[in-house]
């Protein structure tokens, strides 16, 4: 293990109007995250969630999303969602138990119904790939955990700080060609990335100053991350 999963991040075009709203799907709260950035903080009495941060950015979104978030409903279907603001894209069909929607900035989530033994929330991180064991197994090398391999995906289980049951991998025909809307943070025990860089991440961008302090790298299939140095105590 050489990082530790430490949160998500959202690009946006308004992340007051795009946090509400996903502080309303996740029961969370909005926070003022500074320069016109709020973060949706979960809520105590719910262990398995995280942090979403949503930034601003000037681009707009295009292409095809590649990460997005599955979520356990507290119903049998997705009326408070839509309420919330999302917008219905698929119905189930099939062997298929899900709704796909978006969310109000055109970003893809998918619900499922509710279950015994489970609770609402997000349980799976879904990232499309061209190699989906390739994948997991250098994330689960990066963070820990173990793989659990389908026919046309691989999940990473128990990856140090995930606070979700899935971090699967699904494989897709199409290559990325844009920039990632959604990304995921993650927090070095060394003070540098060597580790990952020499693991096979590619640096994109130095820390440019104080209050940027991140590296921003991208995975072996160019899934762009930001990775934080272990920040002086006392």
């Amino acid at each position: 293990m050489i990082a530790r999963f430490k949160d998500l991040c959202l690009d946006a075009a308004d992340p007051l109007t795009l946090g509400a709203f996903w502080a309303r799907v996740l029961d969370g709260d909005v926070a003022d995250a500074g320069d016109d950035d709020t973060r949706v903080d979960p809520r105590s009495a719910r262990s398995n969630a995280e942090s979403i941060w949503v930034n601003q950015v000037p681009e707009p979104r295009t292409g095809k999303t590649r990460v997005h978030l599955d979520l356990r409903m507290a119903d049998a279907e997705p009326a408070a969602l839509l309420a919330a603001g999302a917008q219905l894209v698929r119905k189930p069909s099939g062997e298929t138990t899900w709704w796909v929607l978006d969310d109000p900035e055109g970003n893809p989530f998918c619900a499922f119904p509710a279950s015994a033994g489970t609770r609402p929330g997000p349980f799976a991180l879904v990232v499309d790939s061209a190699d989906p064991a390739a994948q997991a197994t250098w994330w689960a090398g990066v963070l820990g955990g173990t793989v659990e391999f389908g026919s046309t995906y691989a999940s990473v289980i128990g990856a140090t700080g995930f606070p979700w049951d899935y971090w699967e991998f699904d494989a897709v025909p199409e290559p990325k060609t844009v920039k990632n809307r959604l990304h995921w943070d993650v927090d070095l025990t060394d003070p540098e990335p060597m580790a990952l860089i020499t693991a096979g991440a590619t640096l994109l961008r130095e820390p440019l100053d104080e209050a940027h302090w991140w590296w921003v790298l991208a995975d072996p299939e160019g899934n762009e991350f930001c990775a934080f140095a272990p920040r002086p105590t006392g």
